[in-house]
């Protein structure tokens, strides 16, 4: 989970870092929002004023971005990098193509043809870096487990 939570917090980063200062940045916490805002409003619930509503998408953006990459690691422990990759590639495929027959707003996501590269590219980000975190934790622990059969074998000749 560990690796999927560094996926998620990179992925808002670079989102939140891209957003002010590119014009045509993807702007995935409006689409959040929308989406939040349309739920709300199927079940007949009060919408929150725009800061809480933000603070909802982006604990929902945390929490699912979190999950997702956490798919990472959860199979074999071969070639993590390529299937970060792939799910990272994956889920910007999806913020591109899910929002229109969903009813939200498509430009969010790919309002130009920089701006559906840029969406790729953010969550091919985060897919990276949960895997590469995935992969780091793995060795630390490998390394670890070593290390302590080792002493365990210096001890009991001694």
């Amino acid at each position: 989970m560990e690796g999927g939570l560094a996926g998620a917090v990179a992925l808002t980063l670079l989102h939140e870092t891209i957003k002010r200062i590119t014009p045509n940045a993807p702007r995935m916490d409006l689409l959040g929002m929308n989406a939040i805002t349309k739920g709300l409003r199927y079940i007949n619930a009060k919408t929150p004023n725009e800061r809480e509503l933000y603070r909802w998408t982006m604990a929902g953006d945390l929490l699912s971005n979190a999950l997702y990459y956490s798919v990472a690691g959860a199979t074999t422990k071969s070639h993590p990098l390529v299937r970060g990759g792939l799910l990272g590639l994956a889920a910007g495929a999806g913020a591109i193509l899910l929002p229109k027959p969903m009813g939200l707003p498509t430009a969010h996501s790919s309002r130009t043809t920089k701006t559906s590269l840029m969406t790729i590219g953010l969550y091919l980000a985060g897919g990276l870096v949960a895997a590469a975190v995935m992969s780091a934790i793995e060795k630390r622990q490998k390394k670890q487990k070593q290390e302590w059969q080792e002493r365990l074998l210096t001890s009991g000749q001694a």
